[in-house]
């Protein structure tokens, strides 16, 4: 007990010691983040155009609240009431072509309101629930949903029909269920019959009328077409604009074992297992896509056997020669199906469950084959912005004409906006370029795109609009840093959430109508106290890697008279995150930690390392089938930089990170044991074997098909190479990375008899820390590593 006394001790006067250096101290910056101010979030119009509303905290209530500006007083910041809060953003459903009406429901009842003026009709009073509203091409009919089958409502007639006949089992089952006559009696029924003569008439009369209404039932099942469900589960179930089919998707949920992650902290004072994600190399969902052919009264899914390149093989597959390879078509997810505006044409949005392929292809309307139109292969796996994921089609439409579908790609080695005409094939890439291209979508009268681009820096966020069809870009926002515009819904005005490096997001109001206008300052969120300090603007720089590459990084350099001659490299998690752009950093507790250890005299370099967003396909796949590789060396190039153009001792080198960071951390302690003196892993996985199945299967493929891959990215292989000083801090209710990684790693720690490595523990925080005590204890740690290692 003496010794964790002079240990907490210690801890305490080596933070105090150093923080006398600097107006900041880990205490003060890690607490609760209300200190700083309070800064607006997810900001939204309203229908009339009038208000803006948005997430905010000047009240200091426990939590954000509901706020509004009102544009014909824009100096005034108003909470919202609980009852104007819950109908603040209208009501829910579908619009009209023109925007001129809108249909939703109401209880049973099937509304239609129209927009200008706000008059709302009710078109029909339902029996049961109903679901899905929507118009169809035809707008005097919508169709909703109600107990499991389709129906339209045709405003000219007042009337409502039944346009899909589906029923749960199947037919066989339905026409051959029992009744008690067909069972054997118990004793007690058989005596009650043969006593009571009113009994056996009334048992009579029933089998009389059952025989009766079986042949009624017989005689409307020939005339009267019925898809039977067969036990399948059945959802989104939905009518095509003109009417001819209805299409619906089948989930077969496979059951994979999932990992129990023991929280020591329940309430109840027992131990209670949390249920957590299972393991990479699972067996995923399946799903299918049916058509109902209203017309012809059949059914057919979709077969994605016509699909190019259904059976192609990886790559990879060449790094293992004595193993067969199976020849057949590849299991895929399937995303829609999505109807031409006119409902003449549908296609759908098809991904191979390796990840290697995305298909858009179009339907065969009378037997389910699929067309290709687009496929984008990629021997990594197919992401980037807009480009979806698994069951998700991302950026994807038509436009008004039918003929065009819209979706993004990276076949340029960028995410861009494409354009392709479904009736010749016929492809157009809208933007181009070495940017990205994010949120793309239709403007209200369809003749103009609206997005965000990296055109001016991949290290900037800007709005701009464009002529649907292709043409000159015309920029909209001129503030450096990130700008996330909202339009009004006359599309007259926007309201942009704006920040900087060094300066956190705020509200800004321009004029779309005026040309050159300048935006308007909505609020000003920032508490006295956290402005009485100058946060640093880190310098965005770009070192040369060692196969060529430049690598952008944020640095934070100390005044001259302070430089310790000190580094510390900083890791950010995610992998796919980019952090060294000018905007207001998600890692906002770290940024302050990186000005507090720049006041110490420390030189901070923030990596955006191979594998992180905002640069492309080849930066973004740079660590396939080797994590712990390019991203790595990509460090190891950035302590090169620091040494030779910065001025840093070779030997004062520190590196830290959680999640993602902590892995690399951990990579860079046991297999470059030479660079970095200390080094602090956070919440770090260290056997991929061990995370999920989405994100790791994509990078590493699964452990039985490449083995390779998972032993030369996994840290706990190479454990006998730390070599220097470790921190190792994990929640331990951890339930994305577990907390069984580190334990796994202590072990083969202690069995390495590695002496130079300790480990904090946090028994109430899961991967993302929330208290303000957990934040402070681990910097602290940090803070105590670097000073005790790197400065002596």
């Amino acid at each position: 007990m003496r010794k964790i006394l002079l240990a907490v001790l210690a801890l305490a006067v080596t933070s105090i010691s150093f923080a006398q250096q600097s107006t900041l101290s880990v205490e003060y910056i890690m607490r609760d983040p209300s200190w700083m101010g309070t800064f607006p979030s997810s900001p939204y119009w309203s229908e009339d155009g009038k208000s803006i509303y948005f997430r905010y905290n000047l009240a200091g209530d426990p939590a954000d609240s509901l706020y509004k500006i009102e544009l014909n007083q824009i100096d005034q910041i108003q909470k919202v009431q609980w009852n104007e809060a819950k109908d603040s953003r209208g009501k829910s459903g579908e619009y009209s072509q023109d925007k001129k009406s809108r249909i939703y429901r109401e209880q049973n009842k099937l509304m239609l309101e129209t927009v200008k003026t706000g008059d709302v009709e009710i078109l029909l009073e339902w029996p049961d629930a109903m679901s899905n509203p929507y118009f169809l091409f035809d707008e005097s009919k919508i169709a909703f949903s109600s107990s499991d089958n389709i129906y339209v409502f045709d405003r000219n007639t007042g009337k409502a029909s039944k346009v899909t006949n589906i029923k749960s089992g199947s037919k066989q089952s339905e026409s051959s269920s029992s009744s008690s006559s067909g069972t054997t009696k118990g004793f007690v029924e058989s005596e009650n019959l043969a006593l009571i003569q009113i009994l056996q008439e009334r048992a009579k009369k029933d089998s009389l009328s059952k025989v009766y209404r079986e042949s009624i039932k017989e005689m409307h099942e020939e005339e009267e077409y019925a898809f039977y469900t067969a036990g399948k589960n059945l959802s989104n179930l939905t009518l095509s604009p003109d009417a001819r089919f209805a299409t619906f998707s089948v989930f077969k949920r496979t059951s994979n074992p999932p990992t129990a992650v023991p929280d020591y902290l329940d309430a109840s004072g027992y131990t209670k297992d949390l249920r957590a994600r299972s393991k990479v190399g699972t067996e995923p969902s399946e799903i299918e896509i049916g058509f109902y052919d209203l017309a012809n009264d059949t059914v057919f899914y979709l077969n994605t056997s016509t699909l190019e390149g259904i059976q192609d093989l990886p790559d990879y597959v060449k790094d293992y020669p004595d193993k067969e390879w199976e020849v057949k078509d590849r299991d895929v997810y399937l995303s829609g199906p999505y109807f031409s505006p006119d409902g003449k044409s549908a296609v759908v949005v098809v991904r191979s469950l390796d990840n290697k392929d995305r298909w858009i292809a179009q339907v065969n309307f009378e037997n389910g084959d699929l067309k290709t139109l687009d496929r984008q292969r990629d021997e990594a796996w197919i992401s980037g912005p807009g480009i979806g994921w698994t069951f998700s089609a991302g950026e994807f439409g038509w436009l008004p004409d039918s003929e065009h579908i819209y979706f993004q790609s990276e076949e340029s080695g960028y995410s861009h906006l494409y354009l392709l005409n479904v009736n010749n094939g016929k492809k157009t890439a809208l933007t181009s370029g070495e940017f990205e291209v994010f949120d793309p979508f239709l403007s209200k009268d369809k003749k103009s795109w609206y997005l965000t681009t990296s055109e001016v820096d991949p290290g900037e966020r800007h709005f701009y609009r464009m002529p649907v069809m292709g043409g000159k870009m015309e920029k909209l926002t001129n503030m450096t840093g990130e700008n996330q515009a909202y339009l009004s819904p006359d599309e007259s005005k926007m309201v942009i959430l704006h920040s900087y490096s060094n300066t956190p997001p705020e509200l800004y109001l321009k004029d779309l109508n005026k040309k050159n206008s300048e935006v308007i300052k909505l609020t000003s969120g920032q508490s006295e106290e956290f402005k009485s300090y100058n946060w640093r603007d880190p310098e965005i720089v770009r070192f040369e890697a060692r196969d060529g590459a430049m690598v952008p990084a944020r640095l934070y350099t100390p005044d001259p008279a302070k430089k310790n001659g000190a580094a510390v490299i900083f890791v950010h998690g995610a992998g796919y995150l980019q952090n060294a752009h000018k905007w207001w950093s998600s890692y906002f507790r770290e940024y302050m930690f990186h000005n507090l250890l720049t006041d110490l005299g420390y030189t901070v370099l923030d990596i955006d390392y191979r594998a992180s967003a905002g640069y492309g396909r080849d930066w973004r796949t740079g660590i396939y089938r080797h994590m712990g590789g390019k991203d790595l060396s990509d460090q190891i190039d950035g302590a090169k930089f620091l040494v030779e153009q910065q001025g840093i001792d070779k030997d004062r080198l520190g590196i830290y990170g959680g999640s993602y960071g902590g892995f690399i951390t951990l990579m860079a302690l046991f297999t470059e044991p030479d660079v970095f003196k200390a080094g602090a892993a956070l919440r770090s996985v260290t056997d991929w074997a061990h995370y999920n199945h989405g994100y790791t299967a994509n990078i590493l493929n699964t452990p039985e098909e490449d083995p390779i891959a998972y032993r030369r990215s996994s840290p706990i292989y190479f454990a006998e190479g730390l070599k220097n000083h470790l921190l190792i801090a994990h929640g331990m209710v951890d339930v994305n990375v577990h907390f069984q990684d580190v334990v796994r790693l202590s072990q083969r720690l202690i069995e390495l008899e590695k002496d130079n490595w300790e480990m904090a523990v946090y028994p109430g925080e899961d991967h993302g820390f929330v208290e303000p005590s957990s934040w402070t204890d681990e910097y602290k740690r940090i803070l105590k590593l670097f000073n005790n290692t790197l400065l002596d």
